[in-house]
């Protein structure tokens, strides 16, 4: 829903805030409101370890005065405090440097109809069924043959209602929701011990994995990784799993993002309408997946979300997008702004995937006479001004088209241009996270172990 009963006290306070700043001297403004509550409930080896419920609203305020723009935020909502932000974000614009670029969306700009993304599930969760949740989750994983200790499991909910109001007419609100459960064990004994987790998250609850499922699989990730083994320097094909693979196309945003390209700073800076990915791969950003972890009906300025290829037939069709990235581009936006209560606008990706391909994860690998399986990622070594990428690793190695051994301690290398170039992707695709890949292929990396 973006509008309701219970969005107009937020927007009446918004309302009046910009009215305030315009009063003060500001030629623009716009305010955002952030309303939440959540729950959260955590065990471990069958005892409750922590349960907390928290609720806040916070409000943040930008004026603009020409080129100039200040924000300056609150959770206090007493009139003298919203009066004092006004004051203080007034006071702030006329000092500040001017910035060519900022300022807020035309009328003709802004979303007047959003659509529906079915993005909060009415029904709340009591703490009973977090508990419920977290102890059948975590019976689950420990019943494992194998798995000998218990870092615990976790339940949560939460829900929101974020409501935007600018100077320009724009003035709409929606609620969101999601839920969660995870579960991490540990398998072996004294040196030989592994850990590994499995989580799942959703709009609805009826959508989560089951306690059952996502601790089995815990359980059995742990038992896996026993007696892994340290592997030579070579260069090998290397094979994602789902769950690390969402990393390499979060590379490529973070490559593709607006004001990186603006200031030069990324490897991608002269890509576009260039082809980076295989003819058949096919990247995603769809705010409007209807129940999606990252959906939205309108960005942070009040443009319409729509579904963006940013990869369309292995060529780079877009930058991630806010109104002043593109401005200082000369494009015009594509709806990517995100933003808090206490900074401005920033382009970022919604529910961000990479489409399946046809053959099964089995068949991608069918052919690997040595390669390495990766389950997880360590650290942050990849440099997004030269694409160079250097992870550590851990995950099994691949023997004859097979999944042999456990492998730990391993650095993965390469460069994200030729790995993008030499990307393959399996049929497993399924919608989990905000981030979302099938099992990922990529020829010739590095891989530095003992």
């Amino acid at each position: 829903m973006t509008s309701s009963d219970a969005a107009e006290p937020s927007l009446e306070l918004l309302d009046s805030l910009i009215r305030a700043a315009q009063d003060a001297g500001a030629d623009a403004a716009d305010a955002v409101l952030i309303s939440s509550m959540s729950l959260s409930l955590a065990q471990r080896l069958g005892q409750p370890e922590s349960l907390e419920r928290a609720e806040s609203t916070d409000v943040g305020l930008r004026v603009l005065i020409g080129q100039h723009q200040a924000i300056v935020s609150t959770s206090d909502l007493r009139t003298d405090a919203l009066d004092q932000i006004v004051a203080q974000s007034v006071a702030m614009a006329k000092s500040v440097p001017e910035d060519p670029y900022c300022g807020i969306a035309e009328p003709n700009q802004i979303l007047t109809s959003p659509p529906d993304l079915d993005m909060c599930d009415p029904t709340d969760v009591s703490p009973d069924t977090l508990k419920e949740w977290a102890r059948n989750a975590e019976e689950a994983a420990r019943a494992v043959p194998g798995v000998t200790n218990s870092e615990g499991a976790e339940a949560s909910w939460s829900r929101s209602r974020i409501t935007l109001m600018a100077s320009n007419g724009f003035a709409q609100s929606y609620e969101r929701g999601r839920v969660g459960l995870s579960a991490s064990v540990i398998a072996g004994e004294g040196t030989n011990m592994e850990r590994d987790y499995d989580y799942s998250s959703a709009v609805y609850a009826e959508d989560l994995q089951t306690p059952e499922d996502i601790g089995r699989s815990a359980g059995e990730k742990a038992v896996k990784r026993l007696n892994p083994r340290k592997m030579p320097t070579a260069q090998v094909p290397v094979v994602y799993d789902p769950r690390a693979g969402g990393s390499i196309i979060g590379h490529l945003a973070s490559a593709i993002n607006g004001p990186s390209v603006a200031r030069g700073t990324t490897f991608l800076k002269e890509s576009l309408n260039q082809r980076l990915f295989p003819e058949n791969i096919q990247i995603t950003d769809d705010p409007q997946r209807r129940r999606g972890l990252g959906s939205r009906p309108f960005d942070g300025e009040g443009i319409a979300a729509e579904r963006i290829n940013l990869i369309d037939q292995g060529v780079l069709t877009t930058w991630l997008l806010d109104l002043r990235s593109a401005r200082q581009l000369g494009l015009q936006t594509n709806g990517r702004a995100a933003r808090g209560i206490s900074s401005p606008p920033s382009p970022s990706t919604t529910n961000l995937y990479l489409e399946a391909g046809e053959q099964s994860p089995a068949e991608l690998i069918a052919d690997i006479k040595s390669g390495f399986y990766v389950t997880e990622l360590i650290g942050m070594g990849v440099n997004t001004v030269t694409g160079d990428y250097s992870r550590g690793a851990g995950g099994f190695w691949i023997e004859n088209g097979e999944i042999a051994f456990a492998v730990s301690e391993v650095t993965i290398a390469g460069n994200l241009k030729d790995m993008f170039a030499s990307l393959s992707a399996a049929n497993d695709l399924e919608f989990r996270y905000g981030t979302n890949v099938p099992t990922l292929r990529i020829e010739g990396m590095t891989i530095a172990g003992q």
